[in-house]
């Protein structure tokens, strides 16, 4: 009962804290003025379509940056948890897939990875980005495993895959710091013409280069959480 009637007060009092902030923030009645920036003059300055990924990319690259790190810490982590020693012998016998599912994986496999290609190749066109992309392909690489439970993914690959994208977007962003007005900026490539594929300088290759990165860490924690001895 105490404790019970200790739980009833902090939640009063926490309640009581957080009130002003609810009742005492008055509405906004316009942009910001970084947010007006934005939108006065990134399409013109960015020439991107999408104005919203191209922020999180450009205005906001270093962000996306670190979002990038923490998912590649989360995988070094997992794998790190979940790795297992070497075995000469599965433990136990596997139940193959149905055939519906391993029919509909030769089927939709290919679409999907299409499908997360044209999201992050897209991105500076219409919303999606490398993040979605990324996970869309990671969902494709799922079904396989589901279908098949004998296949195997490459770490090898993997990890070449990973790295070399990381790597390239670290690279990009130095070309903008060098070549044009900071880290990430996209102009160091021509703009194009504004609604166009081939347009919005290097925002394009940024968002195919973080596509292959996040889809290379999710498999690699998709193949790491299977349960399997490696």
């Amino acid at each position: 009962m105490v404790k019970r009637f200790f739980i009833l007060v902090m939640l009063i009092l926490f309640g009581l804290m957080i009130l002003p902030l609810l009742t005492g923030v008055p509405p906004a009645t316009g942009l910001n003025p970084l947010a007006a920036k934005y939108v006065q003059d990134g399409p013109q300055e960015l020439g991107a379509a999408n104005l919203v990924t191209a922020i999180v990319v450009t205005y906001r690259g270093l962000d996306t940056l670190g979002e990038v790190a923490v998912l590649f810490i989360a995988t070094a982590g997992v794998g790190f948890l979940l790795r297992r020693k070497k075995e000469h012998a599965e433990s136990g016998t596997k139940r193959p897939a149905s055939e519906i599912l391993q029919t509909g994986t030769a089927f939709l496999m290919p679409l999907i990875f299409l499908f997360g290609v044209y999201i992050f190749v897209h991105g500076h066109l219409t919303p999606g980005g490398g993040f979605q992309g990324g996970v869309v392909i990671a969902s494709g690489v799922l079904l396989l495993m589901l279908a098949n439970t004998s296949a195997r993914i490459n770490q090898t690959l993997l990890h070449f895959v990973e790295s070399l994208s990381g790597a390239f977007y670290v690279g990009i962003g130095i070309l903008g710091l060098v070549l044009a007005a900071g880290f990430l900026d996209n102009r160091f490539l021509p703009l194009g013409h504004f609604g166009t594929l081939c347009s919005a300088g290097a925002i394009p290759v940024i968002y195919s280069l973080i596509g292959l990165k996040v889809g290379s860490e999710l498999v690699g924690i998709l193949e790491n959480m299977r349960g399997d001895p490696l």
